[in-house]
């Protein structure tokens, strides 16, 4: 049987909702993915997939881009083994296995916006992260779209510890270019300040701009 957890009232969580922060810092967060309604895997946010949160004592929103995520046993003591069955299987057969994991992802901040009518992005870090326990959405395209009308986020993301930033700035750039529906314009753009950024390692800068495409 399913193990209790709690519920969320109908209607009461933005569709977009769809992680929580546990561990924060200057640069970054952990967020865990909440629990979905029906018997299946939390929603892993794809690598490079841009994701908000919020820094209530100020109001901003802090902006950033997932680079890696995990599902795993929320027994640290216990890994997951292999049982050889579909998914429809599992539901049927072996239910309490979609409440027995966590999925969990680390984004890297890239900027955050500013309240009030003079709403400003800015792209570096800001004088504070989220909160523990703040919530995570997926943006909104129009979100992206106006936030990477400038690029020194890209800067940033060749700056990510421990995350394979080649991949991670091609998947943002992808993600971004897919947005605006191939504009050209914008995708050139991005390409010679990427290419100012790495001027000085063309098989970078070719290897990442490879991986861009519609």
């Amino acid at each position: 049987m399913r193990l209790p957890l709690p519920q969320f009232a109908g209607g009461t969580r933005h569709p977009n909702h769809f992680a929580e922060v546990i561990v924060t810092s200057t640069s970054e967060f952990l967020a865990q993915c909440l629990e979905p309604e029906t018997l299946s895997f939390p929603a892993m946010p794809p690598f490079g997939s841009w994701v908000r949160s919020l820094d209530e004592e100020s109001d901003n929103l802090i902006y950033a881009v997932v680079y890696h995520a995990t599902t795993s046993p929320i027994d640290s003591v216990h890994r997951a083994r292999a049982l050889g069955m579909s998914l429809a299987e599992l539901r049927e057969e072996q239910p309490q296995i979609f409440a027995m994991l966590k999925t969990e992802f680390s984004a890297a901040i890239v900027g955050y916006k500013t309240p009030g009518k003079q709403q400003s992005f800015y792209q570096h870090i800001p004088p504070r992260p989220p909160q523990i326990h703040q919530a995570v959405y997926f943006c909104e395209p129009e979100e992206i779209i106006v936030f990477s009308e400038e690029l020194d986020f890209l800067r940033m993301l060749l700056q990510v510890p421990q995350a394979p930033v080649d991949a991670l700035c091609a998947a943002a750039i992808r993600g971004i270019y897919q947005l605006r529906k191939g504009d050209r314009t914008w995708l050139v753009k991005a390409g010679r300040y990427l290419s100012t950024l790495l001027r000085d390692d063309y098989d970078r800068l070719r290897v990442i701009l490879s991986q861009i495409h519609l």
